[in-house]
C-alpha cells in the first residue's frame, strides 16, 4: 500500500481546511467521482466507489468512509493512489488518503444504500481515548429494515405464537438455540415483520453483532453480479463473517441450481461456526419445490415455526393496536367490520384501515359503518369470496385424485399434466394474479406455460362436453 493512502478504522481529530466553501469541497468531490466512474466503468464504481463518502478535507489530506472494514481494505489497497492522484489535481496540497470505516450507518449487503434508522436509538461502541467515534460497521443489512416492524408492535394471537416465542428465544439466548430458525406462512401474516423486528432487538441487544438481512433474490443477484465481475471470493468473505443471516422467501432460489449450491455451502460455513441463520418461506421445507432434497433436509434442521392464518380475534387486535399508533377514532363496531370481512391477510387489513383514516382526514367525514363500506366498497366485494391458488390447486388435485405436490412438479404423464392445466386455467380465471405469478406457484414455470395451458382448457371446454362440464364444476365449487 502506498504511504500516502492509510486504511485504518480510527478517526483522529483534525483542523479542516477553512479556505475552501463547502460548495467548493462538494463540487471537488463531485468531479473526483465522475473521473472515477470513466476510468473504471460502471460496475467497478458501483461496487467499490459509489459506497464512499466524503468525511473531512485539510490542507493535506482527505479522509474518505467505506461502510464496512472489508471495503475499506480493498479500496485503500487497490484504489488509494488513484485516489490521492485524482484529489491532487483537484486541490494541489492534498498528499494522502485515508479510509476509514463510517461511523453511525448502517451499510447494505451490496453497500449502496443505508439501512433505515431504528426506532429508537441504539448506543454505537464506545470510541478510543481521545474520544474519536468507534467503529460500527459490523451491524449490516441487505436491505433497508422497517422501523414500525419491531416486536412491540407485532400482535401475539394463536396462530403465530409459536413464531412469536421462536423469534424472541433467538435474539435473547446467549448460545445458538435452533439453527436455522425457518418461518413460514402465506403472504401478508407477519414472517416480514419478524424478520425485521428480530433483527431490530439484535442490534439494540449487541450493536456489535454483524447481521445481514435480505430476501433469497437479492442474495441471487449479488451472486451473479460476483461471478459476472469475477469476485465470488468478496461474495464469499461478505456472507460467511457475519454472525447473524436473515433470508427472507427463500422459495425464490427454488430451481436455480447455481445459486442453491452457493447457499448450501454459505449455510454450512455459518452453521460450522455456529453463526444464527434465520429463513422464511411461503411453505414448511418438506413441500418446497425446486430444492435439492439435501437443502430441503438442512432448513428442516433447526426450529420450523408456522405461521397461520389469522383468526378474528388476532384480526381485531391488530387493528385495534394499529387504530391506537394511528391516533385515529376509529369505531369499535368499523375494526369488527373490518375483522369479519377482510380475512386474506394482515397486509390487506392494514391497508383498508390506511384507506379509512386517509379519507376521514382528508375529506373531514367521520368514521362510520357506511362511509366505510362506501370508501373499501372494491376491496369488500373482492374478499366475498376470494379464491386463492393454493384452494384451487387442492380442489382439483382432489377432484382428478392426484397429489397437490403434482401441481408443482416436473412431471409430464397426461393424468397430471391435464389436471395441472386445469388449475391454472381456474387460477387465470378466479384469481386476479398475473400469469407470472400463477406460474411461479406452480413449481415456478414461465407465463408462457400458463398461457399454453389456458388455450388448451378452453379448446378442449369447447369440443368435450364431459371435460368441459368437470371444468364448470370445480368453477362452481370454488365460487361458492
Amino acid at each position: 500500500m502506498d504511504a500516502g493512502v492509510r486504511g485504518h478504522p480510527v478517526v483522529q481529530a483534525e483542523r479542516a481546511d477553512r479556505r475552501a466553501t463547502d460548495g467548493e469541497i462538494l463540487a471537488q468531490w463531485a468531479r473526483v467521482k465522475g473521473r472515477l466512474k470513466n476510468e473504471f466503468g460502471e460496475a467497478t464504481y458501483g461496487r467499490w466507489l459509489k459506497p464512499l463518502t466524503l468525511v473531512a478535507v485539510n490542507e493535506a489530506e482527505v479522509r474518505l468512509a467505506a461502510p464496512t472494514r472489508f471495503m475499506r481494505d480493498w479500496v485503500a489497497t487497490h484504489y488509494g493512489e488513484r485516489l490521492r492522484q485524482i484529489w491532487a489535481g483537484e486541490r494541489p496540497g492534498v498528499r494522502g488518503i485515508e479510509v476509514v470505516v463510517e461511523s453511525g450507518r448502517l451499510p447494505t449487503a451490496d453497500t449502496e444504500a443505508p439501512a433505515l434508522a431504528p426506532p429508537a436509538p441504539v448506543a454505537a461502541p464506545s470510541g478510543d481515548a481521545d474520544g474519536a467515534a468507534g467503529e460500527v460497521g459490523k451491524v449490516e443489512f441487505g436491505a433497508p429494515l422497517d422501523p414500525r416492524f419491531t416486536f412491540e408492535n407485532f400482535v401475539v394471537g394463536k396462530p403465530n405464537e409459536l413464531a412469536y416465542a421462536a423469534a424472541r428465544r433467538v435474539v435473547e439466548a446467549d448460545a445458538v438455540p435452533f439453527n436455522p430458525l425457518f418461518l413460514y406462512g402465506g403472504v401478508g401474516l407477519g414472517k416480514t415483520h419478524l424478520m425485521h423486528a428480530i433483527a431490530w432487538a439484535i442490534r439494540q441487544r449487541n450493536p456489535k453483532r454483524r447481521i445481514i438481512y435480505l430476501s433469497a433474490e437479492k442474495f441471487m443477484f449479488q451472486f451473479i453480479r460476483a461471478l459476472r465481475h469475477k469476485d465470488t471470493m468478496a461474495f464469499k468473505q461478505q456472507f460467511r463473517s457475519v454472525d447473524v443471516l436473515m433470508v427472507d422467501d427463500v422459495q425464490f432460489i427454488s430451481g436455480k441450481d447455481l445459486t442453491q449450491e452457493e447457499f448450501f455451502h454459505t449455510f454450512n460455513a455459518l452453521v460450522d461456526q455456529n453463526r444464527q441463520i434465520i429463513i422464511s418461506a411461503d411453505k414448511s421445507p418438506s413441500d418446497l419445490d425446486g430444492l435439492e432434497e439435501r437443502m430441503r433436509s438442512r432448513l428442516g434442521w433447526g426450529l420450523v415455526a408456522d405461521i397461520h392464518p389469522t383468526s378474528y380475534e388476532l384480526r381485531l387486535g391488530i387493528l385495534q393496536s394499529k387504530a391506537e399508533h394511528m391516533k385515529a377514532d376509529i369505531p369499535l363496531k368499523v375494526l369488527e367490520f373490518l375483522a369479519h370481512k377482510i380475512t386474506s391477510n394482515i397486509r390487506e387489513l392494514e391497508g383498508a384501515l390506511n384507506r379509512i383514516v386517509a379519507h376521514a382526514t382528508l375529506v373531514g367525514r367521520p368514521v362510520t359503518l357506511e362511509t366505510t363500506q362506501e370508501v373499501l366498497s372494491d376491496l369488500l366485494r373482492a374478499n366475498d369470496r376470494r379464491v386463492t391458488i393454493d384452494e384451487i390447486q387442492k380442489k382439483v388435485a382432489e377432484h382428478y385424485n392426484i397429489r397437490v405436490a403434482d401441481m408443482h412438479s416436473a412431471r409430464r404423464a397426461r393424468a397430471v399434466a391435464r389436471p395441472r392445466q386445469v388449475a391454472m386455467y381456474l387460477a387465470k380465471q378466479l384469481t386476479a394474479r398475473s400469469l407470472p405469478e400463477i406460474g411461479r406457484k406452480f413449481g415456478g414455470r414461465d407465463h408462457t406455460t400458463v398461457m399454453h395451458a389456458v388455450r388448451k382448457v378452453e379448446e378442449l371446454c369447447g369440443c368435450d362436453q364431459s371435460f368441459g362440464e368437470d371444468v364448470e364444476l370445480l368453477r362452481r365449487m370454488l365460487e361458492s
